[in-house]
């Protein structure tokens, strides 16, 4: 079969790229290669309407509709509001119920959410009721984290919220105790009912790169309890790893209830979940980041929940509120269809690409990428994907003199799909766009052929 395969790709294929492809020994039927001049005709197009799992390259799909539909300076805007206005008596009680309108904003920060409560105590706010949380802009789009590959505690696997602080993380930071020699956990933010158990092993070897650290979460009477294990060298310094320990609705509750207190005020009953009133009044506000500088984070860095979360939006924004992925999924897919983009055998899902569902084509993701190349939106766009041998998912790939920093791709990873798309700019001035995608269970073996066709691009 892989005699057959080097036979027939040699027909799209040049010779040079046709013999890495068969030194994989993956075969014919697993890839999908699409190579286009950016403002010319089509290079090389093996298997181009093959429906294939692209993984994370997804989040190509999620963030272009969202940039496209909504505009780079589209902003998430989270409000602190009451039902009459700004109301407090002498003892700095405001009258009902503190109302937070969540706006699905994709990277609010704990030093946002800190800011907007210290700006209610500036207002004179020292006492809550209670507080009342709508999230009505998203519908029931909660996932089990633990659902996809069973490792609930990774921030990878977050799920979207409405109301999302920090993306839903704890960060366990391991400070080195040079006298004891041993690690120090401390969980940021410190909340209440959370206590790290077990031990990080003491090391005196060199440090290999970032310490890996085991960790199991689970729930004990009054809270949970965080169990660390592995060894990390003693010159690797202070580290820090992140992990889900609570839903995002318990992560929220109990980090309110903390800054809160921090800042003096008292809080007498729940938090919990409603509808803001029509005649409920603002206090005040925080906006986020524009999305043109967020989506650098989602494909740079290849961020599940946030491109999630702009899939939601996208649909919340198209649709109304109540979004859902479903929802989400038809109005990124109507945004492409208006476009002219073939979608044809495409299943968007969840945007993220963190999916066992998702498909897409080489063809159509080369015909998006085109129609990105050609739009008022193309800088914020490409500035969003990893440069080659410069930073994100690419940062230690391809830094050869001839390709480092020539390159702006996404790249894709899952159990049994490899996948790189974007642009490559050639020696001679012109720009290309390429979709690779290979499904198969040794697809990890694609990843020479992916490196070889952007350097035989970068030096064309």
């Amino acid at each position: 079969m892989v005699q057959g395969a080097s036979l027939a790709l040699a027909q799209a294929l040049p010779p040079e790229l046709a013999s890495v492809w068969n030194a994989s020994r993956l075969p014919q039927s697993s890839l999908s290669i699409v190579v286009d001049e950016a403002d010319g005709p089509r290079m090389i197009g093996v298997n181009p309407q093959e429906p294939r799992n692209p993984a994370s390259v997804m989040k190509l799909v999620s963030t272009w509709a969202g940039l496209s539909a909504l505009g780079p300076e589209y902003t998430w805007r989270t409000t602190l509001m009451a039902q009459d206005g700004l109301q407090v008596d002498e003892q700095g009680t405001l009258k009902g119920p503190l109302y937070i309108k969540a706006g699905g904003d994709p990277f609010l920060t704990v030093p946002q959410l800190w800011d907007m409560l210290r700006e209610l105590r500036l207002r004179g706010v020292k006492n809550l009721t209670e507080v009342i949380v709508d999230r009505s802009i998203f519908g029931n789009v909660t996932i089990n984290p633990g659902d996809f590959d069973n490792a609930g505690d990774r921030p990878y696997n977050a799920s979207p919220d409405a109301m999302m602080v920090g993306l839903g993380a704890s960060r366990l930071v391991f400070q080195p105790d040079t006298q004891a020699r041993k690690w120090i956990a401390i969980i940021d933010p410190p909340l209440p009912g959370v206590r790290v158990q077990g031990e990080v092993e003491w090391s005196t070897a060199t440090c290999p790169g970032s310490p890996v650290v085991g960790t199991q979460i689970q729930p004990e009477a009054g809270g949970m309890v965080v169990r660390v294990s592995g060894k990390a060298a003693a010159s690797c310094g202070e580290f820090s790893v992140y992990r889900l320990v609570h839903s995002q609705t318990e992560f929220f509750d109990k980090l309110f209830r903390s800054l809160w207190r921090d800042l003096g005020g008292t809080l007498a009953r729940d938090i919990k979940a409603g509808r803001v009133p029509a005649r409920a009044q603002a206090i005040t506000w925080h906006d986020s980041q524009s999305l043109s500088d967020l989506i650098r984070l989602v494909n740079k860095q290849s961020n599940n929940v946030m491109a999630r979360t702009i899939l939601l939006t996208v649909g919340a924004e198209m649709n109304g509120p109540g979004a859902t992925v479903a929802t989400g999924e038809r109005a990124v897919m109507n945004v492409l269809g208006r476009q002219g983009v073939n979608t044809a055998g495409w299943t968007v899902d969840n945007g993220s690409g963190l999916s066992r569902n998702a498909r897409v084509t080489a063809g159509g993701m080369a015909d998006m990428l085109k129609v990105a190349w050609r739009s008022n939106w193309m800088p914020e766009y490409i500035s969003s994907f990893a440069i080659s041998g410069v930073d994100g998912t690419v940062r230690s790939r391809l830094r050869d003199d001839e390709v480092q920093g020539r390159a702006h791709l996404k790249t894709g990873t899952l159990r049994d799909s490899r996948a790189l798309a974007g642009y490559v700019l050639g020696a001679s001035g012109k720009r290309y766009i390429v979709v690779m995608m290979v499904n198969d269970e040794r697809s990890a073996s694609a990843r020479p052929f992916f490196d070889a066709v952007v350097k035989w691009l970068a030096v064309r």
